[in-house]
């Protein structure tokens, strides 16, 4: 178990005699021919949920974006750092990916920090607060009378439901789906169970 810089460093030295010497040829060829996956994965910052190991994946075949709550801004023209959507336009127009998957997740930080503060408990940090308000329009779907905990059960999957609208606002997304070159789709993965849903946007 990682708990300190000097587990990191023992990790890093298993990690370079022991999988990269295995995969030593594809980390070569990467380097030489760089990276050519074909999917992209948008999935949350939460330690728990890594998609590499819920794929099975090995160097190179995903294009991983995180943060807190795989949530899609939209589209914006402003001037404005804006990360998340400079990584899909580069996995959507440079890399050419063929398939973007939001993969969200059960007992999502993010999302219950929305839903503490919609309910007027505990609020959020600055930051957290405001990129967690994004959630807002998802959080309408949310049936009322919920308590906290099944309120953000709930807005877990919707916020999926959400996002997904959101990519496929971004002109450079919806050009390539309205072509058939690129696929977008939901998913919903369970930390105690292991399961990963495949959610279909119109399902309630």
């Amino acid at each position: 178990m990682i708990r300190s810089i000097d587990d990191l460093h023992d990790g890093y030295r298993r990690f370079r005699a022991g999988r990269f010497l295995e995969a030593r040829d594809r980390y070569r060829h990467l380097a030489e021919q760089g990276q050519q996956p074909t999917v992209m994965v948008i999935a949350c910052c939460d330690s728990r949920t890594d998609p590499a190991l819920i794929f099975d994946a090995g160097p190179g075949e995903l294009f991983v974006l995180r943060n807190v709550a795989n949530l899609v801004p939209p589209p914006a023209t402003d001037n404005a750092y804006r990360s998340t959507s400079a990584a899909i336009e580069f996995a959507v127009t440079v890399l050419k990916v063929e398939h973007v998957v939001i993969m969200g997740h059960a007992q999502c930080g993010g999302v219950r920090a929305y839903v503490d503060g919609a309910m007027g408990e505990a609020v959020a940090g600055r930051y957290l607060a405001r990129w967690a308000s994004l959630l807002a329009p998802a959080y309408d779907s949310v049936p009322d009378g919920l308590d906290a905990d099944s309120a953000a059960k709930s807005l877990e999957r919707h916020a999926i439901r959400h996002s997904l609208e959101q990519l496929n606002a971004f002109p450079f997304v919806r050009e390539r789906v309205d072509a058939g070159t690129l696929a977008t789709h939901g998913a919903f993965f369970g930390i105690a169970t292991g399961v990963l849903e495949w959610l279909n946007p119109a399902d309630d």
